[in-house]
């Protein structure tokens, strides 16, 4: 570190996930002096391994989450207008299948077999289509298509599809890429005077005359200090860490671990809509077009014990999805079909319900003084209402801070989304233009990843050999140059997985030279 750099600020934000980087970006943007610290590559847990959908839930509705459905459901279009590069609208097809029931645990399944018992927790085909209208109607749309009848034998959309599927209802939600939605708001907040420190472990929070001292440790195990009026804990499923080893405090606030995971497979169907699947058990999976080539199925939730243990799709998982997701297709899948598996933590707040699926979704937003200087300490929480949740961490902000700020993010694009939704198809064609030596799969990819920015990052191109070597599958040096130099990509794997998506196509060897590559790039930093 710098002796010159700042070593004092106002909000210190432990975590480089969605909602630390939310968090940060909102508070730079209102004038506050502002760091974060991420102890791996941002986005590598929690905000990497989501469904990634900005969605309002719709199962929620069967737990009587009004006012969590009714925000997300808001911030979907809110969301896309700011970054409709990375995210755009899906529609989901819910096939009607007679012998689907309730999970026994949702107050809707527990209402109706009071009221009706001779319905044995079905879902009836009524149910299904209220709930659809209170989606429709929460979410006060102007860009998202609302709820339609499909009638499976005569729409494309039934192909895939067990012949015994007649009939369906076709809704809207959103796809987003979670993890370049993290690393954007950390760009965004840096380039707003946020100091950002990758790689970079808090080792220590102690208070000193109503100030927090931070101890850091960086990748080549540097040890330096700063210190700051107010932290924040978005450790994520590290949260209780934060607050009981990092900085010392009491608390009776917990975290629950339940793991989610997902199984990527060959492309199933050649259609773009997505699927909701109601389950015999009462849970629901969704089956989405992913990539171009791939579809993409998930997700699960099982009791995840002990942080030291890494997530990972369990065999049982692998054939819980499976056996589901055959329940509706044609064509059975089987395990030669997955391509690649992955699996996050959600860390959900302890409310002291019994069920996983019970458990809110919610975000929490704890504050605490004991120990002479404030902490507010952030659990849980959904990749679709992080904005919302930094505008409450703000106003707390401000109450701590005695000040006065106004919300902004609402009308805000992220760095790429300074385009409309409709500009998108404009900026492909323009980017094909510029490059015309590239494929097009490798120009909608461009686009999807870095929008708007294509322009700057590639104005000095005029031809194939001046985007330096070759890696495979449309990636050049001259791009992970530029991803190093400014998205923090120290390693293949940072690149691959949470930049983009390319560890579905590149091979061993290609993965192993592009790894050699930034080592090499990196060293000599």
């Amino acid at each position: 570190m710098n002796s010159s750099e700042r070593k004092d600020y106002d909000i210190f934000i432990i975590g480089g996930g969605i909602n630390g980087a939310g968090i940060a970006r909102d508070g730079a943007g209102r004038g506050y002096s502002v760091a974060l610290a991420e102890m791996n590559d941002f986005a590598s847990g929690t905000s990497s391994a989501s469904t990634k959908l900005f969605h309002g839930g719709l199962r929620y509705l069967e737990f009587f989450k009004f006012k969590l459905v009714r925000e997300a459901l808001i911030e979907r279009e809110v969301l896309l207008k700011a970054s409709p590069h990375i995210s755009w609208p899906m529609r989901f097809v819910l096939p009607l299948n007679p012998e689907m029931r309730f999970e026994r645990d949702t107050p809707t399944s527990r209402l109706l077999v009071r009221l009706m018992p001779w319905m044995k927790g079905r879902r009836p085909t009524w149910l299904i289509r209220l709930g659809l209208f209170l989606y429709d109607f929460l979410g006060r749309r102007n860009i998202l298509i609302g709820t339609a009848a499909v009638d499976l034998k005569k729409n494309q959309v039934g192909a895939p599809l067990q012949d015994k599927y007649s009939k369906a209802y076709e809704y809207s939600d959103c796809w987003v890429e979670d993890s370049r939605l993290t690393l954007l708001n950390i760009i965004d907040a840096q380039q707003r005077g946020a100091k950002i420190y990758a790689r970079t472990k808090v080792m220590s929070a102690v208070q000193q005359r109503g100030l927090w001292k931070i101890e850091l440790k960086d990748e080549k195990e540097n040890t330096f200090y700063c210190r700051a009026k107010l932290l924040i804990n978005a450790g994520g499923p590290w949260v209780e860490d934060v607050i009981q080893i990092v900085s010392q405090l009491q608390s009776k606030e917990k975290v629950r671990l339940f793991r989610g995971s997902h199984i990527v497979t060959r492309k199933l169907y050649e259609h773009e809509k997505c699927y909701f699947f109601q389950g015999k058990d009462g849970r629901i999976l969704f089956v989405i077009p992913y990539e171009e080539d791939f579809t993409l199925i998930g997700t699960t939730d099982a009791e995840h014990n002990s942080l030291s243990v890494k997530p990972k799709c369990s065999d049982a998982e692998i054939d819980y999805i499976i056996a589901f997701a055959n329940i509706y297709f044609k064509k059975n899948i089987s395990r030669d079909d997955i391509i690649w598996t992955y699996s996050g933590i959600r860390p959900l707040y302890d409310d002291g319900t019994i069920s996983v699926s019970a458990a809110t979704r919610d975000y929490v937003v704890k504050p605490n003084s004991s120990a002479g200087a404030p902490i507010l300490n952030i659990f849980g929480g959904k990749i679709t209402t992080y904005r919302k949740l930094a505008e409450s961490v703000l106003e707390e902000i401000d109450q701590i801070m005695c000040n006065t700020t106004d919300p902004w993010t609402a009308d805000a694009p992220l760095p790429g989304g300074e385009i409309s939704i409709e500009g998108v198809i404009k900026l492909r064609e323009d980017l094909a233009v510029q490059l015309p030596f590239l494929d097009e799969f490798t120009i909608r990819r461009l686009i999807r990843q870095y929008g708007t920015q294509c322009a700057s990052i590639f104005s000095n191109i005029n031809s194939v050999e001046d985007l330096s070597d070759y890696f495979g599958h449309g990636l050049f040096a001259h791009e992970i140059d530029w991803a190093i130099a400014n998205e923090w990509v120290r390693s293949a794997e940072d690149f691959l997985w949470r930049r983009s998506k390319l560890g579905l196509r590149l091979n061993q060897s290609q993965v192993r030279c592009l790894e050699n590559y930034i080592k090499s790039f990196v060293v000599n930093m």
